[in-house]
């Protein structure tokens, strides 16, 4: 039997992990073609089907499944070892990947992020911006941004930017024709703009004041999914809007913007970084979440 190399057994791990030729390619920054090439030779240096495949599904046979198991601590141990060699260079190398919504990606690329590209011009930041929640380990990120209250329980979460406000806003020519609402209730008598989740369902504004909770479901014939545009449709007279204020702020102080039912809008836990708790925490990440830690405390 041909030994393997490590470059092969590193392309198992990633199909493994992720389950997808495509996925895993993505994060490998190779093709699928090439991925699909190095897999089919692994499997005839080992002599052993490692994965059943058809044109919707990869999964490990019981031989890959063993593999995997063997194989997924090694390459955790080679990657910390790795990483010691870049802490004892004195300075952070490679790539970090991290997952973050809009407003987290933003909020890090006003000073964060510069400041770390100056500080560590060996790593290689990759910072994805969606919306959707996504599964960082399986998707091949080293860590993500989201708020505090949606960070899976079994990762280690760092808050940061403090917290959060989801604010109603309209224009003051809709309000100047209109009854300003008072309770979330009467926002049924109001054309609101509505928002689109990533995960295709249209999201409550949720309210509270003192004990009492309410979930509206806006009414209104325009719904986008986007922060931005929400901000620009209410701007521009179309209803009231629900977002976080952090999208509202320049609308709102140059007066294009008014807010409705301040009362009914406290503030909520913010954004947080998170990790799984049980990998090695690589140094360009380690690096990142000190530097966001003093950005956060100089605030």
């Amino acid at each position: 039997m041909m030994r393997p190399s490590l470059n092969d057994l590193a392309a198992f791990a990633a199909v493994a992990s992720h389950q997808s030729f495509r996925r895993a390619a993505d994060v490998m920054g190779v093709s699928r073609s090439a991925l699909s090439h190095a897999i089919i030779g692994l499997e005839a240096k080992l002599d052993v089907r490692l994965f059943n495949r058809t044109t919707r599904s990869v999964s490990l046979t019981q031989a890959g499944a063993r593999l995997l198991a063997r194989l997924d601590p090694v390459l955790q141990d080679l990657d910390q070892a790795l990483d010691t060699l870049s802490e004892e260079r004195g300075t952070p190398s490679g790539t970090l990947r991290i997952n973050a919504n809009k407003s987290g990606a933003r909020i890090l690329l006003e000073e964060v992020v510069p400041r770390f590209m100056d500080l560590y011009p060996d790593v290689e930041l990759d910072l994805v911006s969606e919306g959707r929640l996504v599964d960082i380990v399986e998707q091949g990120f080293d860590a993500g941004i989201r708020l505090l209250g949606t960070v899976p329980k079994d990762m280690v979460a760092v808050k940061f930017g403090g917290d959060v406000r989801f604010i109603a806003v309209a224009a003051p020519s809709y309000l100047e024709s209109r009854a300003r609402p008072h309770t979330p209730d009467d926002l049924y008598t109001h054309c609101c703009i509505r928002q689109r989740l990533p995960s295709g369902k249209r999201y409550r504004w949720e309210f509270s004041k003192r004990a009492a909770e309410v979930a509206i479901d806006a009414p209104g014939n325009l719904t986008l999914d986007d922060n931005d545009l929400l901000v620009q449709a209410a701007a521009d007279g179309r209803g009231i809007a629900y977002v976080p204020e952090y999208f509202a702020r320049p609308f709102l102080a140059s007066g294009q913007l008014a807010t409705v039912l301040d009362d009914w809008c406290p503030p909520t836990p913010g954004l947080a970084l998170y990790y799984p708790r049980s990998r090695h925490v690589p140094s360009p990440l380690r690096a990142f979440i000190d530097l966001l830690r003093e950005v956060d405390r100089a605030r």
